[in-house]
């Protein structure tokens, strides 16, 4: 008997039996582009970069969009400037195809695949069956802004390096989750590279207290990374507050390092 191509199935006595479909591993993403990170303590590094869709929370300070649009931008190689548009939700297992073909094409070029956002973590489903695949292609970098550890221990196994942000009232426009972000810390364990922090100049000396002995309970000897907020490219503080903040990290926790957004100072995205 034909099997028509409105059922695709395999026969078994009388009946058809359904062939399962074979599922899209999707999510809506902004962008993907090959470019230096600009940040924290793999600044300079050159990466892939997978903005994805979505945030859980919205941050004053925030300088990227989130929001799922129809379509996102990929660059047309790791050495181009010029961007395509691509329908969202990306099929995930085509951007592996894409990652393999760059790698192959310039396999020096790439120190890892950054995932950042919006919030990646969102995605923890698709996340869990795709990132398996692609950490043989390039090893993975997870930036997060910390408050989703049972997502983060559904995929940890498949990521290299955490960089968690620390989210200040002060400078975020909401309360920090304190508690969100320790329960972060612990489930991130030896993954957690560095901690990062925005501050401006309402950052208080009490939150300034309050993350330097967060780092002291559960991330000690990890970089502690002091961001000044950057406004038209340039920090929204002085030069003495942003030492004044430095010192008072470093009276509790040893490890405290400034560095602004270099990639804004250089123009490139």
């Amino acid at each position: 008997m034909e099997i028509t191509s409105r059922w695709k199935g395999s026969m078994s006595g009388n009946r058809r039996m359904p062939v399962p479909a074979i599922p899209r591993i999707e999510a809506p993403l902004i962008e993907l582009f090959s470019s230096i990170q600009g940040e924290g303590v793999l600044v300079g590094f050159r990466q892939v970069f997978i903005r994805f869709a979505d945030c859980n929370l919205n941050c004053d300070y925030c300088d990227t969009p989130f929001q799922a649009q129809e379509t996102y931008r990929i660059a047309k190689d790791p050495a181009s400037t010029d961007f395509e548009s691509r329908p969202n939700p990306a099929n995930l297992l085509e951007i592996g195809e894409l990652l393999g073909d760059w790698t192959r094409s310039w396999p020096r070029l790439h120190h890892s695949l950054a995932l950042t956002g919006g919030e990646p973590l969102l995605h923890v489903d698709v996340l869990r069956e795709w990132l398996p695949t692609v950490k043989s292609v390039l090893p993975v970098f997870l930036e997060t802004n910390g408050t989703l550890p049972d997502h983060l221990s559904a995929v940890l196994a498949s990521i290299q390096w955490v960089s968690m942000d620390v989210k200040l009232e002060s400078t975020s426009g909401v309360p920090t989750p304190w508690e969100e972000h320790k329960a972060f810390m612990r489930c991130a364990g030896e993954k957690l590279c560095q901690v990062k922090a925005v501050i401006d100049d309402s950052t208080s000396g009490e939150e300034l207290t309050c993350l330097a002995k967060m780092m002291n309970q559960h991330a000690m000897g990890l970089p502690l990374i002091v961001q000044p907020r950057t406004v038209q490219s340039q920090p929204a503080l002085d030069s003495t507050r942003l030492l004044a903040c430095q010192a008072t990290l470093l009276d509790i926790y040893p490890l405290v390092r400034v560095i602004p957004q270099v990639h804004q100072w250089l123009g490139i995205a």
